[in-house]
């Protein structure tokens, strides 16, 4: 990036804050740096491919889920199978049936059962090389059946291996026997004594195995399995674990068209264990339901036989009253009767009777409730209603109780969730006493229109005669009560009908069957492709903070930007074991860089015909600005210009080695007037150019530097040679070559790729856009062809691109991208 000759541009303040500021990301650089290390994604896809496809065949455990549906009737109806009609849309109120049955079917105290009924805290499993496989207890060739009132240990795998003969060994783990055993009869842990390994053992089926902390034995499986397993895993959880883990498994939902329809789902690790679990969760969910619903008939049977015999009596006795009147009395044919209205109050009589045998049932169910008679109750049938709302609320009464029975072992009275369930208790309490006195209210009302009517009545036979009103109110006792009877009896016979019918209200519909269901998880393919993205985000991760936390000088373009300062030209990696790159490889494409440096140097300083003072600096050591002098200085001699190399480094001198000079006297002996200008100047290989070497290290090298007799020595150069090379200090460590930047012509400034930190040209941008040094180019040292980006301008350096023109780079080997590259350009250009 030349500008012409004495071009100047105006700069505002806004415009000098910018300068020597580079952007913290780069994408450009960050693309290249990624293409660069693609090595890193290819090992991360392959490692990310084996950890999937391992982890897919041996470590992910299959889930599967079976369904089962089922109907609910609505032929009977208890506090435990509550028989509101359940036709009805989800969503819409009256599914008091179907909220019950869900409740119940994921209730702790329905899957306590099974756990109980079916040893369902007792699990099965095998082990291959890697992979452990679950089992249905079905799969398990002998059954493990425990001494319910031995203390057990928990989570604690007892391994089965077949010996053959009926026989099995049973091998326990090394190490891990507890102190802390399980009781499955108190269903809590028990400290015991410490005790020593249990011994490993063969033991035959239906033998007895016992330790300090086990006793079972095995049982044959009556069905033959198909499955051959070398080894039998067996593993024994509390109840409450089992019933937590079911519960977590499990899901109800209803069908969105037939709202008495209902859909179980069970998952699992093994898909026969889910389907055996259902289908056995159900059938003991009939039979449970029949035998609660026969408890309820059963009490309200009971309860309707015990009034019956008592309103017998009072019947007996009133038929007594009654033939007395009519023989002693003979009142038996009253003349004029108004049979009308004495029709009229039997009826009325009649149903007042019926409601407070209602009254009477409802009191009974009350009664209940507020002793937590919940087994003893009877059905609402005989209170004369049917109402599933408080069905409901009476089970989840009687199931809060249980739990709060439960926690009074765990929790004290006062604590949190003691006082939790007695809130819940008291609120459930209010619901149903409220839908009782709903009725109450119902029945008051009636039996109050009923006394109005029957005071009426009763006034139209007054006129009667004293003996024969005796007459009609004794016959009006008997009517009531023997219609109070006929009423209770009606009912006895509605429960007897009930009970001689019982059956289950929940039928199944479609059981759970093993049909070949594809596991519904875990997502393989996703939890591979999760996998593989996480490996290959590794490696970009890490370029991505690297490029972060990068601040060097790593692309031109953003250099030329971020300094707005003139660019010489570029110079590539230099492959040679010294720095003469251009007299032993004067053909090469870096050779030909430092001729592209030589010819735009002329824009930096005006054309005269006088000698040119060149200064050569960087911001800190090693950025090639000793090698940068060296092969410039070298390229210009080579151009029949009288030049000379001044090592004026006098901290670190360098030059002597390369040209295999003496650096026994030099320019610091010079300076402090130790020897002649003749003694210093040292002739090279080259004719037209000299070295003066910087000679020992001083201990005033600043001093010496911007002393008059330095400057004269310059100006005496001057009228020797064309070119004057000073080889300065770094000015990021110290001033000396700022001062030496006043006496010439032209100043370099070398950065090197990768290596100079962004920084570090703050200062040095600083003083040249604020007019500070004039005359100021930049030259890129040491870039890498092989990196592939960060200089696209594609300006004649002699660099990058040339490649393979020159001799001695005809064994270069383009890089693998920038053939690519040209083989697409040749394709495009071809069509």
């Amino acid at each position: 990036m030349i500008p012409e000759k004495d071009a100047k541009v105006e700069k505002n303040d806004s415009q000098k804050e910018k300068y020597g500021s580079f952007t913290l990301f780069n994408i450009e650089h960050f693309l290249g740096r990624t293409l660069k290390n693609w090595y890193w994604f290819v090992l991360m896809l392959f490692i990310g491919y084996c950890i999937s496809w391992v982890y897919g065949k041996y470590y992910a455990q299959n889930i599967y889920a079976s369904d089962l549906s089922l109907s609910v009737s609505n032929n009977t109806a208890s506090y435990f199978t509550p028989n509101q009609s359940i036709n009805f849309i989800w969503g819409q109120n009256g599914n008091q049936d179907g909220i019950y049955l869900k409740k119940m079917l994921l209730s702790r105290s329905h899957n306590e059962f099974l756990v109980k009924e079916l040893d369902l805290f007792v699990s099965y499993s095998t082990k291959g090389t890697i992979k452990t496989t679950y089992l249905d207890k079905d799969d398990s060739p002998v059954f493990l059946e425990i001494d319910r009132k031995h203390l057990q240990q928990i989570n604690y795998p007892i391994t089965l291996i077949p010996k053959g003969g009926n026989t099995y060994e049973v091998n326990l783990p090394d190490k891990g026997e507890g102190t802390s055993l399980y009781s499955y009869e108190a269903e809590g842990l028990q400290n015991v004594a410490p005790y020593p390994r249990p011994a490993n053992k063969i033991i035959k089926v239906g033998e007895w195995y016992t330790s300090p902390n086990l006793k079972f034995k095995l049982l044959p499986n009556p069905v033959s399995t198909q499955i051959k397993l070398d080894n039998i895993i067996v593993n024994l959880s509390s109840v409450n674990q089992s019933v937590n883990d079911i519960v977590s498994t499990m899901s109800v939902e209803f069908d969105k068209e037939i709202g008495s329809i209902m859909i179980i789902t069970k998952k699992g690790y093994n898909l026969n264990g889910a389907v055996n679990f259902l289908n056995r969760s159900v059938s003991q969910l009939q039979k449970k339901r029949e035998a609660d619903k026969m408890i309820v008939d059963k009490n309200t049977a009971i309860y309707l036989k015990k009034n019956l015999d008592t309103v017998r009596k009072k019947l007996d006795s009133s038929a007594t009253i009654l033939n007395y009147l009519k023989t002693s009395e003979k009142l038996y044919d009253i003349k004029n009767r108004d049979e009308k209205t004495l029709l009229e109050i039997k009826d009325l009589e009649a149903k007042k009777a019926d409601i407070e045998s209602k009254l009477s049932s409802l009191n009974s169910i009350r009664n209940s409730i507020d002793v937590k008679d919940f087994d003893g109750m009877i059905s609402t049938d005989a209170a004369g209603f049917k109402d599933g709302a408080f069905s409901a609320t009476v089970s989840e009464l009687k199931a809060l109780y249980e739990k709060r029975r439960e926690m009074s072992t765990i929790y004290t009275q006062n604590s949190e969730p003691i006082k939790e369930i007695n809130r819940l208790i008291n609120e459930t309490r209010f619901n149903s006493s409220g839908l009782l006195r709903n009725y109450y209210t119902v029945y008051y009302n009636e039996i109050s229109k009923i006394n109005q009517r029957i005071s009426d009545a009763n006034a139209e036979l007054s006129g009667y005669p004293e003996k024969e009103r005796k007459y009609l109110d004794a016959e009006r006792g008997y009517n009531m009560i023997a219609a109070t009877y006929n009423s209770l009896l009606s009912r006895q016979n509605d429960t007897q009908m009930k009970m001689a019918a019982n059956q289950s209200d929940v039928t199944v519909i479609d059981p759970a069957k093993n049909l070949g269901q594809m596991p519904i998880g875990p997502n393989v393919k996703g939890t591979k492709a999760a996998i593989i993205v996480g490996l290959l985000l590794l490696p970009l991760l890490f370029i991505l903070i690297g490029e972060l936390l990068d601040t060097k000088i790593r692309n031109i373009k953003e250099l030329i930007n971020a300094t707005k300062i003139p660019l010489l030209g570029v110079i590539g990696n230099n492959n040679n074991a010294n720095m003469l790159t251009v007299l032993e490889q004067p053909k090469s494409s870096v050779s030909e860089a430092f001729r592209g440096i030589r010819a735009n140097m002329r824009f930096l300083s005006i054309e005269n015909g006088k000698s040119k003072v060149i200064l050569v600096t960087s911001s800190i050591g090693g950025e090639g600005k000793t090698y940068i002098s060296i092969n410039l200085a070298s390229v210009l001699g080579l151009s029949d210009k009288k030049t000379i190399l001044l090592g004026m480094d006098l901290r670190k001198p360098k030059i002597f080695g390369d040209f295999n000079i003496n650096n026994q006297y030099g320019i610091s002996n010079y300076l402090t007037g130790e020897v002649s200008i003749d003694q210093i100047i040292n002739k090279t290989k080259i004719p037209n150019l000299d070295v003066a070497t910087s000679g020992p290290i001083p201990p005033n090298p600043s001093e010496l530097l911007m002393s008059s007799r330095n400057i004269k020595f310059i100006e005496e150069l001057k009228d020797i040679y064309d070119y004057i090379i000073i080889d300065s200090p770094p000015v990021g460590l110290v001033a000396d070559s700022y001062e030496l930047m006043k006496y010439s012509d032209a100043n370099i400034y070398v950065v090197r790729h990768e290596y100079t930190e962004q920084y570090m040209l703050k200062m040095i941008t600083e003083k040249y856009h604020n007019g500070e040094i004039e005359h100021l180019g930049l030259v890129y040292n040491d870039y890498n062809t092989k990196q592939g980006y960060g200089y696209g301008y594609g300006y004649g350096y002699g660099y990058g691109y040339g490649y393979g023109y020159f001799d001695e780079d005809k064994n270069y080997k383009e890089p693998l991208l920038i053939r690519l590259r040209n083989r697409v350009r040749s394709m495009i250009s071809k069509k």
